[in-house]
């Protein structure tokens, strides 16, 4: 299958595929219904539909299943979940009996497989009242157009917590999310090879036998499907400690910035605007958003106002300097551009939030934190003594979670380093609370204490590639994208478990002794998908770097996904935890 399409991508397959496979499967001319959704499913809809579409499918309203409700006895009720405990009892609520039934009849539509005690749980109570009961393999939420999560952020903690009384949880948690994975490859109709980072974990490497398996056995026994061998696709999967430099350096591309310096919850952003409260949400809806998401803040705050005079220009509404509070009386005197101003107050509001935050105190850091990261500064003469340059930001008037970040950044340029060093740095920037930021580190298979013998994985040279001088370091995970397309990856650092689909490897089914055409690699990857998965998160930056690298290898389509996604912050506070019990882990979150 060609790799989606990058407008909506990811999104568009999605909901074409919940349209095809749950309201064309029920549908009735003139016959309205109500929709019941979990958690899950509600974050999965609100990601690639809108309430309109739903209306065009024959949705009335749509309903938490948690939630008590009125009964609808005249109406049918489809219901999308997930195959839990939870959601299963929450319909069996709705229909006790004949005569108390919530509604006439149900549609039942499970994302995932449905366990045999489940099935037969509803059975049991309350077969007649069913008209469907259905799988539909969706058990991902399509995040963007080319990235995807499984919306899981406590595999975090079960996949790195050194605690041994929570092996049976990693065991379940890894089976859930090899077969969450499985329906990603399902949905782009892919049976990919499928591959993993051999060191310093072993996570990568049982989750993708696991999903091998369960491929294996899902085309096996998907009848409808065509697909029975491997196809032009890989499936990379990695553990997060292969790059914790691109977790905490502070990124200066747009939405990597926003999400870090800004309270962005839920991808809502609140801001002030004629002295009122307004909330936007950020979403590839909004083609500006898409537009200018993975461009550097330098480039944003040039290209807003360009595009605010191309609008204003036409009405001769305005003229020099665009300020907000200009953009505020254009929007009053031209009713017609009120929508289109409003995403650009929107974005300039988020750029002049980030430049407030960056002026302050985040300038310095960077370029502190981008000589620890590459090792070299901007002139590329190489860094000598990092501790110096560590210094002025541990001296400075930086929150503790800046320094932490600054302090791990000189540890990961080191590989490592020693005890004695360590306490003292703990004890001088007074964070003896916060240490086990720094320490847990370990548990993700980074080198903290002692300083690791073995080399740091060497990087491509990018000196040669414009970039802004605070903005130099590449995250590592674009390397591995290249290196995957181009087929550079070292098969004993990344090996398959499977058989190696023809299309990715050097010699495929042609005579070692014939010389192949220079572009006969390149014919046969054309359509060819990379899917890769992160455990533990995903950073905006190397969400922006699938893009970057679909956008240069047109023949491969990247999608990337995760667990969840990261921001430095979160990222330190789940590995504090670690080193915690699950009980008291889950109470601090509840508080």
């Amino acid at each position: 299958m060609a790799p989606p399409e990058p407008e909506r991508g990811l999104k568009s397959v999605v909901w074409q595929k919940i349209k095809a496979t749950v309201f064309d499967d029920c549908k009735k001319e003139d016959e309205w219904k109500i929709m019941l959704l979990d958690e899950f499913t509600t974050k999965l809809l609100a990601s690639c539909c809108k309430m309109t579409d739903l209306l065009a499918e024959g949705i009335t309203v749509v309903e938490n299943i948690y939630k008590v409700r009125e009964p609808v006895r005249q109406m049918k009720a489809l219901y999308f979940i997930s195959p839990t405990s939870k959601s299963v009892d929450c319909f069996l609520r709705d229909f006790p009996s004949k005569s108390e039934n919530k509604y006439k009849a149900a549609y039942i539509y499970f994302t995932d497989f449905c366990p045999d005690s489940l099935f037969n749980k509803i059975k049991s109570s309350c077969s007649k009242s069913i008209r469907r009961c259905k799988e539909i393999n969706i058990s991902f939420i399509p995040l963007e157009s080319r990235v995807y999560t499984l919306d899981v952020p406590d595999a975090f903690y079960y996949c790195y917590s050194p605690d041994p009384s929570n092996a049976n949880g990693k065991d379940a948690v890894m089976e859930a999310m090899a077969e969450q994975i499985v329906t990603v490859c399902a949905s782009l109709d892919e049976n990919p090879g499928v591959r993993y980072k051999s060191k310093p974990l072993d996570n990568a490497s049982k989750l993708a036998q696991l999903v091998e398996k369960k491929l294996e056995n899902y085309y096996k026994t998907d009848e409808k499907s065509l697909i029975k061998g491997k196809t032009h696709s890989q499936l990379i999967i990695i553990d997060r400690g292969f790059d914790p430099v691109s977790t905490v350096l502070h990124e200066l591309t747009f939405q990597a910035m926003a999400y870090d310096l800004l309270p962005i919850e839920n991808d809502t952003y609140k801001y002030k605007t004629d002295g009122k409260e307004k909330e936007a949400i950020l979403e590839e809806d909004d083609d500006l958003w898409v537009r200018i998401r993975h461009r550097h803040i330098a480039v944003v705050l040039e290209e807003i106002p360009k595009l605010m005079k191309e609008i204003s220009s036409t009405k001769k509404a305005t003229e020099g300097k665009t300020s907000l509070s200009a953009l505020a009386q254009l929007m009053k005197k031209m009713p017609h551009f009120r929508k289109q101003i409003t995403k650009q107050v929107v974005h300039l509001n988020i750029a002049e939030d980030c430049m407030n935050k960056f002026k302050s105190n985040i300038e310095k850091l960077c370029k502190t934190e981008q000589d620890l990261a590459l090792g070299t500064d901007a002139e590329g003469q190489k860094v000598k003594d990092s501790m110096r340059v560590l210094l002025p930001v541990l001296l400075g008037k930086n929150d503790n979670y800046d320094k932490i970040r600054a302090i791990l950044l000189y540890i990961f340029s080191n590989n490592g380093t020693t005890e004695e060093n360590l306490d003292r740095l703990i004890q001088n920037v007074k964070i003896e609370n916060e240490s086990d930021m720094i320490r847990n580190w370990s548990y993700l298979g980074v080198p903290i204490v002692p300083p690791s013998p073995q080399g740091k994985p060497s990087r491509k040279d990018r000196s040669a590639e414009e970039t802004f001088q605070l903005s130099r370091w590449t995250p590592y995970i674009k390397d591995i994208l290249e290196d995957a397309i181009d087929n550079r990856l070292d098969s004993k650092e990344w090996p398959y478990c499977s058989q190696c689909p023809a299309v990715w490897n050097g010699s495929g089914a042609i005579s070692a002794r014939q010389k192949p055409r220079a572009n006969y690699l390149e014919d046969r990857k054309n359509g060819s998908t990379l899917i890769v998965f992160v455990i533990g998160g995903i950073t905006y930056s190397e969400m922006r770097c699938a893009y970057e690298v679909s956008q240069a290898h047109k023949s491969c389509g990247v999608i990337i996904g995760s667990t969840h996604i990261l921001t430095p912050r979160k990222l330190l506070d789940d590995i504090k935890m670690l080193n915690k019990s699950k009980d008291k882990v889950s109470i601090i979150k509840d508080e």
